[in-house]
């Protein structure tokens, strides 16, 4: 952990492998290849930071429930996204990308645990929504906020890259989460009184 940036605001995004995190961190900052996205499950095997502005960031998680990473490096991930989750002071929220088809799974519930010790907000985003009925995305968002309407911190919406489904909706979340550590910034002007 010593070796992460100085910051005074960052948004993480986690998710299982292949979720989409990539993906909706270079639509929500209009960066194409910002993230590198990938076919290939369990590509993101670092932290990795994204400036937005002076030492206020998205943070690319690794994707976790990928099975064909050994033990050893499982192991390891795991340690490192528990340490930073539950102890980076400069984290205000995570994004929690779930698959639409197949969300809240037992490594979704135990990232949400996770962060639950640090009473940090979460919002989740249920990508890859495009690929499900109209029927079958209200049936799916209105289950998963009944699964989770016991903890106050969470919010959901659906979210798709491709078709760019609640892309306002979720870059309004993160801004409201940034704003506080963005109208603190020591650059920008301040109004004064002009002298009598």
């Amino acid at each position: 952990m010593r070796d992460l940036p100085a910051s005074r605001a960052e948004i993480a995004f986690a998710g299982r492998s292949n979720a989409g995190k990539s993906s909706a961190i270079n639509l929500l900052t209009r960066k194409h290849r910002l993230a590198f996205t990938s076919k290939t499950p369990g590509r993101t095997q670092l932290i990795n930071y994204f400036a937005l502005a002076p030492e206020i960031y998205l943070v690319d998680l690794p994707g976790y429930g990928y099975a064909k990473v050994p033990p050893a490096i499982k192991a390891q991930w795991e340690a490192l996204l528990s340490r930073y989750l539950q102890t980076r002071e400069a984290l205000v929220g995570l994004v929690l990308i779930m698959d639409a088809r197949h969300p809240l799974t037992a490594l979704d519930r135990q990232m949400l645990d996770w962060f639950a010790l640090t009473g940090k907000p979460v919002h989740i985003l249920l990508s890859k929504a495009d690929k499900l009925s109209n029927s079958e995305r209200a049936q799916t968002l209105r289950r998963v906020r009944q699964e989770l309407a016991g903890a106050p911190q969470v919010s959901v919406q659906l979210f798709s890259s491709l078709s760019r489904l609640g892309t306002d909706e979720a870059a309004a979340q993160i801004e409201t989460w940034l704003q506080p550590a963005v109208e603190g910034r020591i650059d920008q002007p301040t109004a004064v009184d002009p002298p009598k």
